[in-house]
This record gives structure tokens, sequence and C-alpha cells, in this order.
């Protein structure tokens, strides 16, 4: 029987297959490297996109947190100038309120009455003055409860005084002025 001896040739293919293995081992690697090196580009690229998009919308709010100043800014000027119109507007209407007054107070002061002094504030009415009679200051009472522009008058205090050696008695009383947004007719020309 011959003999034959096949170990180099398995020692070739051995070899053969080591080289195999290290060639394929080192193109897997390069290929891992590759993939790890695209995958981190690609990732990084997503990143800096996103970065970008972040910094336009920072400064896109920026702008806008300037805008919502300007706004308030400009929603502040309007209120003080409504306010400011309303002053006036309320200031127009009410401009003939102290003629409307006296020309109330010269017809309703009955005779043997005299006006020390009227004083207003806001609505309310203050009047000083002498009266030959309390009498006299009842009827003047009762003539400015019947007037339109005036109401609720309230006597505060009648004491017995001397004017120029007479006897008199002065009074101090309070009343009200209607103003027109106060008054029914007003009112029912608002609703209609």
């Amino acid at each position: 029987m011959i003999r034959i001896n096949l170990l180099p040739h398995r020692e070739e293919k051995r070899k053969a297959r080591r080289q195999q293995f290290y060639a394929l081992s080192g193109l897997a690697l390069v290929l891992g490297g590759l993939i790890v090196v695209l995958v981190n580009g690609i990732i990084g690229g997503y990143v800096s996109a996103q970065d970008e998009k972040n910094a336009f919308l920072k400064t896109e709010i920026a702008v806008l947190d300037k805008s919502i100043d300007e706004i308030k800014r400009l929603r502040e000027q309007t209120d003080a100038l409504l306010q400011r119109k309303r002053v006036i507007e309320s200031l127009q209407g009410n401009r003939s309120e102290a003629v409307g007054l006296f020309n109330e107070l010269a017809k309703n002061v009955p005779e043997g009455v005299y006006l020390k002094k009227v004083a207003q504030q806001g609505n309310k009415i203050n009047l000083v003055g002498y009266a030959q009679s309390n009498a006299r200051v009842s009827s003047l009472m009762r003539n400015l409860e019947s007037s339109p522009l005036l109401e609720r008058p309230v006597l505060i205090e009648i004491k017995s005084a001397t004017v120029d050696k007479r006897r008199m008695s002065e009074f101090s009383l309070d009343l009200y002025i209607t103003r027109a947004a106060d008054s029914p007719d007003a009112v029912k020309g608002q609703k209609t």
C-alpha cells in the first residue's frame, strides 16, 4: 500500500483559510468603520440641521417678543387715550351743567331766602344761606324736590342767626344734581 502524505496540502489550505479569514476580518472591520463614520456623519448632519432650526426659532421668538412688547405698549397708550377721551366727553357733556344749576336755583329759591354759598363736589351740591323763617327753607326744599335737574334735598343744619340786626335762620342743605346719563329719559334713549 502506498502512503500519501497530505499534510503539506492541508497546511496550505489552512494557511489560505487563515489569510482569507484575516482578509475578511479586515474587510469587515473596514466596512464596520465606514458604517460607523457614515452613521455618525448622518446623525451629525441631522443635529446640525436641528441646531440651525433652533437658532432660527430663537431669533424669530426674540422678534415676536419685541412685537408683543410693542403691542402691549400700544395697548397701554390706546387705553390711556380712551381714558382721556372719556374724560373729555364727560366734561363736554356736563359743560352746561353749571348754567342749568344756577337757572334752576334762580327759579326755585323763594322770596325771603338768600344763598350765601353754593359748592359742588361731583353730583353733590351744598347750599348755605339765610331765610326769613323756617317755613321758607321748607318751601325751598319742596321747590328743589320738584325740579327736573335737582333731587333729594337733605337739610343738614338750621340755626338762628342775626344779620344786619335782623333775626334770620341760617341753613345748610345738600342736594344732588341729576346728570343726563342718570335720567330715565336718557336711559330710554340709549336703549332704543
